[in-house]
């Protein structure tokens, strides 16, 4: 028992259940901190030590970030990832946020269950399983949806992954592997909006749409941005998808498509492992700086 009655007859927490469920909250967090320590923290400081030292151990300053620049995959690489984060973060946040409004003016029966199930299923697949289905996917010869392809004047796999057509794909993919969980996490946040607050904006004569566009999508600016900051640090570090199709097109993709690609290029055929520990840093530099962003002009942390 960890309640008792006070002499009011109200009910009291005992100190001895606060102090257990303290000690519980710190466990569990320890637990975190200890794997964030690592396989967070060390990792990211062997690198930043990497990207500042030669390979005898000798500080050489910004020598290592100057060189990979100066690389002539390097601002290809560059122009190829931001494209591919425009195109991901555009259609993640348009697509996520009307798929969950559309489920949840859905009433929740059978229907709204089955589609969130649909929606959840590409997601548990890895990374590289559902790349290697979308290379199922795109070779007209074996497509079960050649047909389609052939419409859009595509006859060959090098014709559909032609690097013109990179980004968009690449888009696709990462959308159909990873949006599923997102719309669940915004379908979730739609149902803690207060029911008196919706039921007000009835009340007043709002449609759906003026729902939509002045409550909900507002009170979910906070996910938003969660969801928006997540998706760029993991679109920044685009490896599985380019890396496969280049395998499997012997080529025709490049294996230096994206900075993750060159970073594993610098490391392994190469053997400049400072290289590629600059590139990296560089890549933790920008996705910290654009999540600060996010969170300062969102007011992410500020109190509702």
């Amino acid at each position: 028992m960890t309640l008792s009655q006070s002499p009011s007859g109200s009910a009291r927490r005992r100190p001895g259940g606060t102090d257990r469920q303290s000690r519980a909250g710190v466990a569990f967090v320890a637990a975190y901190v200890l794997l964030l320590i690592a396989f967070g923290i060390l990792p990211t400081g062997y690198a930043v030590y990497f990207a500042f030292t030669d390979a005898g151990g000798t500080f050489t300053g910004f020598s290592n970030f100057v060189t990979t620049a100066q690389d002539f995959r390097f601002l290809d690489a560059v122009g190829h990832v931001a494209l591919y984060l425009l195109f991901w973060l555009v259609s993640l946040v348009v697509f996520v946020v009307s798929l969950a409004l559309l489920l949840h003016r859905l009433a929740s029966g059978t229907l709204s269950k089955s589609l969130r199930f649909l929606f959840y299923i590409p997601g548990a697949l890895a990374g590289a399983a559902s790349v290697l289905v979308w290379l199922f996917m795109l070779d007209p010869t074996v497509s079960p949806v050649s047909a389609l392809l052939g419409m859009l004047g595509y006859d060959t796999f090098g014709e559909v992954i032609a690097p013109g057509n990179l980004p968009l794909l690449f888009t696709v993919i990462a959308f159909w592997t990873g949006a599923g969980g997102w719309i669940v996490v915004i379908y979730g946040a739609l149902n803690n909006i207060p029911t008196d607050v919706m039921e007000a904006a009835r009340i007043d004569g709002a449609g759906a749409w003026q729902t939509a566009w002045h409550i909900q999508i507002p009170m979910l600016r906070k996910w938003i941005v969660y969801m928006v900051i997540l998706a760029f640090a993991g679109g920044a570090q685009l490896f599985v998808e380019p890396q496969l199709l280049s395998l499997a097109s012997v080529g025709v993709a490049g294996r230096d498509y994206s900075l993750n690609q060159l970073t594993y290029d610098f490391a392994f055929q190469m053997n400049n492992v400072n290289g590629a520990a600059a590139v990296s840093v560089e890549l933790l530099v920008v996705s910290v700086s654009a999540a600060a962003v996010f969170v300062a002009r969102s007011g992410f942390f500020d109190a509702d």
